[in-house]
């Protein structure tokens, strides 16, 4: 005996409905993952960079620590490359020479706050507060012509873009993940950069709890010369350039 199953149009219409759900459902998650954008601007107002036109951008956070930024400046010199340094005000205050040095040997400075402060979290007042510190600690170094900072913790919203526009400060995040901090290995951490390619801004960092970032960024950088890719900070990286953003929901 053969069975005949009959919908109806409210049968139909519930099974359409769930194919074009699924349908989108797979498209977004699709593009969410080719398109690794985590950073976004409002519509009409301040942007909020994760993306260049020109060379590929290295970029290190520090929040604090006095082991691994020393040696991993050694071997950007040694390896004659230029990175942009995102620092915290409370540990640039402790390390004046380094900060020097940096700006010395090329390398630009932008400000990580003064405090591990998310600023998606807090009210305007306490960024406000944490920028002003910072900007104070940088202007008693006589680092001039800051024109970068970054959220502390990588968070922000409408409220921070507002802000740091009216400090003159550009946000920058960053289009690639070394994820270095977690301490992967070395060989998860270049495979996590191993995707850059021109216009990309690299994420990694040089505070204490990065143990393995110097010994794999080496490799980083022989292969970003392998695939004819300049290192260039990243105000290079988007003077008369398209910088590339995306609306903040």
């Amino acid at each position: 005996m053969k069975n005949f199953y009959v919908l109806n149009s409210k049968s139909l219409k519930k099974v359409a409905l769930v194919v074009v759900i699924s349908f989108f459902t797979a498209w977004f998650l699709y593009v969410e993952n080719i398109a690794q954008i985590p950073v976004f601007s409002s519509k009409d107002g301040p942007k909020a960079i994760y993306k260049g036109e020109k060379g590929v951008a290295l970029t290190f956070n520090i929040g604090w620590g006095d082991k691994q930024a020393e040696p991993i400046l050694n071997l950007l010199k040694e390896e004659k490359a230029n990175a942009t340094f995102f620092l915290a005000g409370s540990w640039a205050e402790r390390h004046p020479d380094l900060v020097n040095r940096m700006v010395k040997e090329g390398h630009e400075i932008g400000i990580l706050g003064y405090d591990y402060v998310d600023y998606s979290e807090v009210k305007d007042e306490k960024i406000k507060e944490d920028l002003s510190k910072a900007n104070t600690v940088f202007e008693k170094l006589k680092i001039e012509n800051i024109s970068l900072t970054r959220a502390p913790t990588g968070h922000f919203n409408q409220s921070t873009l507002t802000i740091t526009n009216q400090y003159h400060y550009s946000l920058v995040h960053w289009s690639i993940d070394s994820k270095d901090w977690t301490n992967p290995g070395t060989k998860e951490i270049i495979a996590n950069v191993s995707s850059a390619k021109k216009g990309d801004i690299i994420l990694l960092h040089a505070s204490d709890s990065a143990k393995q970032t110097e010994k794999a960024l080496p490799s980083i950088i022989k292969d970003l010369h392998e695939k004819n890719l300049k290192l260039v900070t990243v105000s290079e990286m988007i003077t008369n350039a398209e910088s590339k953003s995306e609306e903040v929901k």
